[in-house]
């Protein structure tokens, strides 16, 4: 397995790791519906032994949920993999989510608690928002890493701009922002500003969402839990709907020369961009890890990779 340094730091990653956002489970803002802590903790145990180094959670995941999850499958993992989580979404007693760069300090301390680790390995700043509080909010970042209550830290959906001003204070080992071929929004100025200041890229939803795995289907968004939060999301309904199941049924066409799913080419694809590090991959239970596990290794050609870009010129 090829590994890559992340960014300024002394992490080698696995070229996925493991993406903890659905096992948050149902009955919050951002959820994707129910879920079983079992069988979370097999995916996570299976991520683990097929090679994935990373696992990236966040404290607003089901609202606590998530990192609690987390901190309990490490503890009984055959290896402990590196930690990344975030913060700066915060919530109150009516579950009601609220973004705050103000209560950072307070943040770390539930997280570590509820992942029951000494040390995050990368702690993000999960959105630049409120933007004015984005000095105040990373320069508490800094004093946490001195402190050494986290090993190093990181942007999350940071325009270049905001990492500019947040660099000024201190340095920015790794920004995360979303990149999949259905969303290529951060191609023009934000890759290549991180990737020409070593900045590392870890990309989150590069299947988008579950649209580019191959196991989509109308019917299956149709029957998604109430409280799932792709019901109401742009790229699930129509004519977008139509138009991305059909560049998952293009996926499928290259997939089958290698024996993998779709989603495997989806991940590879964003993979084949220099500036990504590594990319985030969620699963829900142990047979969906073991789908997407191929990632790990496979990568395209770039023969392949240009017959992707032009069917995606044509249709998107």
């Amino acid at each position: 397995m090829d590994k890559k340094q992340l960014g300024n730091s002394d992490l080698q990653l696995s070229p996925i790791g493991f993406g903890a956002w659905a096992i948050g489970g149902g009955d919050w803002a951002f959820s994707w519906g129910p879920q079983d802590d079992n069988d979370s903790i097999a995916a996570i145990h299976k991520a683990i032994d097929l090679g994935v180094n990373w696992i990236d959670t966040a404290a607003v995941y089901g609202l606590g949920r998530s990192e609690e999850v987390v901190g309990r499958a490490i503890k009984s993992a055959s290896q402990k993999p590196y930690v990344f989580t975030k913060c700066a979404m915060v919530w109150d007693e009516k579950r009601e989510i609220t973004n705050s760069l103000k209560q950072i300090r307070r943040e770390v301390e539930d997280s570590l608690r509820r992942l029951q680790v000494e040390v995050i390995d990368l702690y993000q700043i999960h959105w630049p928002k409120p933007d004015e509080d984005i000095e105040e909010g990373w320069a508490v970042m800094a004093d946490l890493q001195r402190e050494g209550k986290v090993r190093w830290i990181g942007t999350s959906n940071f325009s270049v701009s905001q990492m500019e001003r947040a660099a000024k204070i201190a340095p920015i080992t790794s920004n995360q922002p979303p990149y999949s071929m259905i969303n290529r929004s951060v191609e023009a100025e934000i890759l290549p500003y991180c990737q020409k200041n070593n900045i590392g890229v870890i990309n989150y939803a590069p299947m988008h969402s579950g649209l580019l795995t191959g196991a989509m289907s109308k019917e299956r968004v149709a029957a998604f839990p109430p409280d799932d939060f792709r019901r109401k999301a742009k790229n699930y309904q129509e004519p977008h709907l139509s138009r991305n199941l059909s560049i998952a049924d293009f996926l499928k066409s290259i997939a089958s020369r290698h024996g993998v799913s779709a989603g495997v080419i989806a991940i590879a694809w964003t993979l084949h961009h220099p500036a990504i590090t590594a990319a985030i991959v969620g699963g829900r239970n142990a047979k969906q890890v073991e789908g997407v596990a191929p990632a790990i290794n496979f990568r395209l050609t770039e023969a392949e990779f240009s017959e992707i870009n032009t069917f995606l010129d044509a249709n998107l």
